[in-house]
């Protein structure tokens, strides 16, 4: 009996260290879900507005950068107390934040645009932090652009953060934030869902008389644009056209130290609908 049993256990050690039959499963450990902070400097609220549209879609944690001494003057104070700081190489105090940065994998950082890059509080606090190894996704409100020029301040700022490509908006055309997110979200591989995959721009080619006309109409108004459309390419986008103008920017006699030289301008015509521009990249 004795022996009878010693073959036995010997026979189902074998059979249990030879190799797997086909159609034996064997489970592979989940990847851990990546922890995902929302963090954002807002003067307006419409920054605010848009990391509480990513915030909510993801699930995340959200914290705002405050500045210690708040940017609430009017417009025009702000710009002066801004410019002022920047002659002088004066970075704002912030408050410190609750959120331990260390703990996060993914860093969606928020700001709106100023003088062609991310708000002094922003500057602040990378200054403050080491973003090493951690994915970044920047994303800003602007009168008329400038998340490109603010991605290489950021990517100058922390060099050795990932970061990845970002989201910005015109404060003019806050509204069609939310359908715009959902889209970036999903193009990018942070929320599972369809999205829409656009075409790519055909050739540009010289403006013809509707094109600058298309052109004309989504500037008209912005003070902060004097240019005029010399060539452009286009794309169908879901109801509707998108263009791609390469515009010149022209001298303006009223505000001389304005600008000049070629720019990108890109606008939507949906519809039934009048032309805008989304953004400009110079």
């Amino acid at each position: 009996m004795k022996r009878l049993l010693i073959l036995a256990i010997v026979a189902m050690a074998v059979v249990s260290c030879g190799p797997k039959k086909e159609n034996q499963k064997e489970e592979v450990p989940k990847a851990e879900t990546p922890k995902v902070l929302v963090l954002y400097y807002s003067q307006t609220s419409n920054t605010k507005a848009v990391a509480t549209e990513i915030a909510t879609r993801l699930g995340a944690d959200m914290e705002e950068i405050v500045p210690t001494k708040p940017y609430d003057e009017d417009f025009q104070a702000t710009i002066e107390r801004c410019k002022q700081d920047r002659e002088q190489g004066i970075s704002p105090e912030i408050q410190p934040l609750a959120a331990d940065i260390a703990k996060y994998d993914v860093v969606f950082l928020g700001y709106p645009v100023w003088f062609g890059t991310y708000a002094p509080p922003v500057i602040t606090f990378l200054s403050q932090v080491d973003l090493s190894g951690k994915k970044v996704v920047p994303f800003c409100t602007f009168g008329s652009g400038g998340l490109e020029s603010s991605m290489k301040d950021l990517a100058e700022a922390q060099p050795k953060a990932e970061i990845l490509p970002g989201y910005g908006v015109r404060a003019a055309r806050l509204e069609a934030a939310p359908k715009e997110i959902d889209q970036f979200l999903k193009a990018n591989g942070f929320l599972e869902g369809e999205f829409v995959k656009l075409e790519d721009f055909t050739e540009q080619h010289p403006v013809n008389e509707e094109e600058a006309a298309i052109f004309n109409a989504a500037v008209d108004g912005y003070q902060m644009l004097h240019a005029q459309a010399k060539a452009v390419a286009s794309r169908t986008i879901p109801r509707g056209t998108e263009y791609l103008f390469t515009a010149e920017d022209l001298p303006r006699e009223d505000n001389p130290g304005m600008p000049t030289g070629d720019l990108k301008v890109y606008v939507t015509v949906e519809d039934g609908e009048n032309p805008v521009f989304t953004r400009v990249v110079r």
